[in-house]
C-alpha cells in the first residue's frame, strides 16, 4: 500500500513540474438532513485532471459519502475511485460541453454487516462555465452505463444493479474547478 502511495504522489508530483497550466482541481460537497427518519447523508467528492489538448483530458474522482442515522440505527461509509476521459465537443469563451466517460470502483458498508464492492462504467454529461480564467462552475446530469452495487443513491431506492440512462433530477452533481 506505501509502495501504490508513494508511486501516486511521484506520478503527480512530476506531471505538475512538468506542465502546470494542464492540471486541474474540482469537485463538489453535499450534505441532505431528513428528519422524517433522523438521518443525515454527506460525501465530498474531489477530483483532478489534467488536459492533454483542448478537446481531452483524463482524471480521476475520489469519493466518501456517509448515512447516519441518529441512535443507534444502521450507518453506512462508502469510498470509491473513479478515472474517467473527458471530451469536450463544444466551446465558446464562456461555456463548454463535455462528455466523461469512465469507471469506477466502490466499497460500501453498513454498521453490522459485510462490506459490499461494486463497480460503474459508463458516461456523464457535463456542463463547465468560465466564471473568469481559472475558475469555472461544473455541472454533470445524469448517466448512462452500467452499475454493479455502485455506491451511489440510486442503491437505497433499489436501482443498484444494471445498465440504462437516467436524466432526472436526482442526478445532478454541481461543483466548482480551478484550473493552474
Amino acid at each position: 500500500m506505501r509502495k501504490l502511495f508513494l508511486l501516486v504522489v511521484i506520478v503527480m508530483a512530476a506531471i505538475t513540474a512538468s506542465a502546470q497550466e494542464g492540471i486541474y482541481l474540482g469537485g463538489g460537497i453535499s450534505l441532505w438532513r431528513n428528519n422524517d427518519v433522523d438521518k443525515t447523508s454527506f460525501s465530498i467528492t474531489p477530483d483532478v485532471g489534467y488536459n492533454l489538448s483542448e478537446k481531452w483530458a483524463v482524471g480521476v474522482e475520489l469519493a466518501y459519502a456517509h448515512n447516519g442515522y441518529d441512535g443507534d440505527k444502521l450507518n453506512s461509509n462508502a469510498f470509491a475511485l473513479a478515472p474517467y476521459a473527458r471530451y469536450s465537443f463544444y466551446e465558446n469563451k464562456i461555456v463548454r460541453l463535455f462528455l466523461d466517460m469512465g469507471f469506477g470502483f466502490s466499497t460500501y458498508k453498513e454498521k453490522h454487516a459485510e462490506s459490499v464492492n461494486g463497480f460503474e462504467i459508463g458516461v456523464k454529461p457535463g456542463l463547465a462555465v468560465k466564471l473568469n480564467d481559472n475558475f469555472s462552475f461544473i455541472t454533470k446530469v445524469g448517466f448512462a452505463g452500467y452499475r454493479d452495487d455502485y455506491y451511489r443513491d440510486d442503491y437505497y431506492r433499489g436501482e443498484e444493479n444494471g445498465f440504462g440512462v437516467g436524466l432526472d433530477g436526482e442526478n445532478i452533481s454541481i461543483g466548482i474547478e480551478y484550473e493552474f
